[in-house]
């Protein structure tokens, strides 16, 4: 019987959705104004991929976790790399950043709540989410989320990239900032569930290897898309790369080689995932769907 995706995205992002609405303060908590700009983003859509990819990552030690004890254990952790990632695109929209008005189909946070808001909204769910792993997971966790963003991961990243804007650099450059802006934290979110279930050391090194390939490819669509795309379909302004001049792989390689990079590193993914077997078949649908998707 074939993997239904379509089912276990929907069932885990019902999943994590509620447990985000438990984790994030009521938006009328004391000052609402933050919390609600908090909640505005978090909920404002998103294909939930950080967090299924933990719950996934677990799964390829353990095996299928249900509704309950197990899943709820891990549940923090994924929302944790959720808040991660919404605050990362918090920051980026700002006007200092990639000034960007839309984001997933929605005006973006600074568009709504203003600047200062949007600033001290992105802190606050960076500190929830350390918050969340503290109480939650374990410190070897919290460590490789941490370097994962980081100056060494997901900052160290988005710094190169805006020092690379305008200028013609190598392909080496151009995989480092794809490594660490997107790849880091992909790989953090399979690992950390691995690790919470409990991975030895040759699964953890299989896992990780699988996560940064899949991140990589993550970051390689995300270029051919904002080329191909439009706003209805990305529910973000298309073409921003060429217009702020970022480095991409279409823009540094051409997109017909871009999408064959981008296949070949699904397929290394797949590979290194082989010695799991049936257990890592989540994963292995969730990186078809990378490849394959259109927002």
């Amino acid at each position: 019987m074939s993997f239904d995706l379509a089912a276990y995205l929907a069932d885990l992002r019902r999943e994590v959705d509620a447990a985000l609405d438990r984790h994030l303060p009521p938006k009328d908590a004391p000052p609402a104004a933050i919390h609600e700009a908090m909640r505005y983003s978090v909920f404002a859509g998103g294909k939930r991929l950080r967090p299924i990819l933990v719950i996934a990552g677990a799964e390829a030690v353990r095996g299928r976790v249900e509704e309950g004890g197990t899943l709820n254990r891990i549940l923090p952790t994924a929302c944790a790399l959720e808040l991660i990632h919404t605050y990362s695109l918090v920051h980026d929209d700002l006007p200092a950043m990639d000034d960007d008005d839309y984001r997933r189909g929605r005006l973006t946070n600074h568009k709504v709540f203003g600047e200062a808001i949007a600033i001290l909204a992105g802190d606050a769910l960076l500190t929830l989410a350390f918050g969340l792993l503290a109480e939650h997971a374990s410190l070897e966790v919290v460590k490789e989320v941490a370097r994962a963003a980081g100056t060494f991961g997901m900052i160290g990243g988005q710094v190169v990239d805006i020092q690379s804007e305008g200028k013609s650099v190598d392909a080496e450059t151009l995989e480092y900032i794809h490594r660490h802006k997107t790849a880091a934290l992909i790989r953090a979110s399979l690992v950390s569930g691995a690790m919470l279930a409990g991975a030895s050391p040759a699964i953890f090194k299989v896992i990780g290897e699988a996560g940064t390939h899949l991140g990589l490819a993550f970051q390689i669509v995300d270029d051919i898309l904002d080329v191909e795309g439009s706003l209805e379909e990305l529910g973000k302004t298309a073409g921003s790369d060429r217009r702020k001049k970022k480095v991409t792989y279409p823009e540094h390689f051409g997109l017909e080689t871009s999408r064959i990079k981008a296949k070949s590193l699904i397929e290394d993914a797949k590979a290194a995932l082989r010695p799991l077997g049936p257990r890592a078949e989540p994963i292995r649908a969730l990186a078809d769907f990378i490849f394959q998707r259109r927002s």
